[in-house]
């Protein structure tokens, strides 16, 4: 059965009877994640047939990758007015960030998505769809054997509110001081007398907010009221701490009492909140790591008790004199999840359940599986980070740089020593693509024995995509 459909960018799939499926639904920089998802389903069902169809928003020149169906209404839309740059000889595709919320939407109502659902459900007695991030606008798990494999997504919803979440941990981690403004009236009501009180600035959070968009740090009443113009939303005002280090913690909770710490890594904040990567080892002391897991596990028990099973992450910063404030809940899976994979795949001892093996006990069954074990230290010196190339101004690419879909074999030869370090250019659009602001064009990793040369690797990594965009500068400029 091959699949085809209006509402279908791309796809690469055919149906095989032969196959136990599952789907995979969120953004190809987590492809590999499914992997995992995939030899969790074979040890557990006792199967060796297990394989995965990825719905994904995004649209490349062309995909390294097996079993992809592409679903995006926005570029759908674009793609048949064809409207930009109609003087040009072959004019180019737009590519831009969709919103999780109009993605799962699209898939949840796509015909050809529940066409598909129903033949698999003819071979199969459930199917499951892993979900990188649960919300509510995802809707396939209303359909007859079918379930989700992740975190509920009205308790996901719930604990992704940054108001709610600074109410209710008042008294389980250290809180930055700060209010919670019910409109935007309220708001510039609240902020006005802070400027004198708080010098060092005035940070200013939409209930829900994620990577620095929806956020901003301020400094003055006019910088607030241009920034912020929802007039029905919620907001959290905090002071705002000068800081060097802004600490991450991935981890899964299985239910109210048993929280597994999965590792702490660096954010890379630029602009003061704008998040373009991660970097592991952490740089915090052994006592600041100490006190961090200690936070995420008391987190973790107020996350378990409220139902919620999964991953999870919680971000932090530690300011100049070594104090920990805690920041936010990531209720769902977070940047840093499929390099924590591949570092506990080489670090922990052999047959260990990884992340998503985890997050399916924990969702099916409330309990970690048997030979679950915490990375105790990092003895593979195994270093890494991440870079997400993010578009601020609108660009067009020029050139391409192949999809790279082995960065789990690239951890493996570090550890090894195999080699000494590399770095993978992943999910590259490819070329002639107008790039909107907020897409994502790449993603680089770069892993290494030590921190300089994984430096190195995203240096050059990073150089390499700058070497397939150029600026736009008008529709005409374009068609010259």
């Amino acid at each position: 059965m091959e699949i085809q459909g209006d509402d279908v960018l791309f796809s690469n799939f055919t149906y095989n009877p032969n196959f136990y499926y599952f789907l995979y639904v969120g953004d190809l920089k987590n492809y590999p994640l499914n992997n995992f998802v995939k030899e969790t389903l074979e040890r557990r069902l006792g199967r060796r047939d297990v394989q995965f169809i990825a719905i994904v928003p995004d649209v490349c020149i062309q995909y390294n990758y097996a079993n992809v169906m592409v679903i995006n209404p926005i570029a759908h839309e674009d793609m048949i007015t064809n409207h930009h740059f109609s003087g040009m000889k072959t004019p180019p595709r737009m590519s831009c960030r969709l919103k999780s919320s109009i993605f799962m939407n699209a898939v949840s109502s796509s015909p050809t998505v529940r066409a598909l659902i129903n033949h698999i459900l003819e071979n199969q007695n459930q199917l499951y769809v892993n979900l990188y991030e649960s919300v509510v606008e995802m809707t396939l798990d209303t359909i007859s054997r079918v379930s989700i494999l992740g975190p509920d997504k009205h308790i996901a919803k719930k604990y992704n509110n940054k108001v709610f979440q600074h109410e209710i941990l008042q008294d389980v981690v250290p809180m930055i001081e700060g209010f919670r403004c019910t409109s935007r009236e309220q708001l510039l009501a609240t902020t006005q007398p802070l400027f004198a009180q708080w010098p060092e600035g005035v940070f200013v959070s939409a209930a829900y907010s994620a990577g620095g968009a929806n956020s901003s740090i301020t400094h003055s009443q006019q910088e607030v009221a241009d920034r912020f113009q929802d007039e029905e939303s919620e907001y959290l005002v905090t002071r705002y701490i000068p800081h060097d280090l802004d600490p991450t913690v991935l981890a899964v909770v299985a239910n109210e009492n048993d929280v597994y710490i999965a590792g702490i890594a660096d954010q890379n904040i630029v602009d003061g909140n704008r998040f373009i990567g991660s970097s592991f080892p952490s740089l915090a002391s052994d006592e600041q790591m100490r006190l961090l897991r200690k936070y995420t596990v008391k987190v973790g028990r107020v996350l378990g008790k409220a139902g919620y099973r999964g991953i999870f992450g919680c971000d932090y910063l530690i300011d100049r004199d070594g104090k920990i404030f805690f920041l936010e809940i990531n209720a769902r899976k977070q940047g840093t999840t499929l390099e924590f994979c591949f570092t506990l795949e080489q670090t922990l001892p052999e047959g260990s359940p990884m992340l998503p093996e985890l997050e399916y006990y924990a969702v099916t069954e409330n309990r970690f599986p048997p030979q679950t074990v915490e990375m105790n230290g990092n003895h593979r010196s195994i270093h890494w980070a991440t870079h997400n190339y993010k578009i601020t101004k609108q660009k067009l690419t020029t050139g391409y740089i192949p999809q790279n879909p082995y960065e789990r074999e690239t951890f493996r030869k570090i550890a090894k020593k195999e080699l000494i370090k590399d770095f993978v250019i992943l999910e590259h659009l490819g070329t002639n693509f107008l790039v909107s602001p907020g897409t994502f064009l790449a993603r680089v990793v770069s892993v290494a024995r030590n921190r300089d040369d994984v430096a190195e690797g995203i240096c050059q990594g990073v150089g390499f995509i700058q070497q397939t965009i150029t600026e736009v500068e008008s529709d005409n400029a374009l068609q010259q």
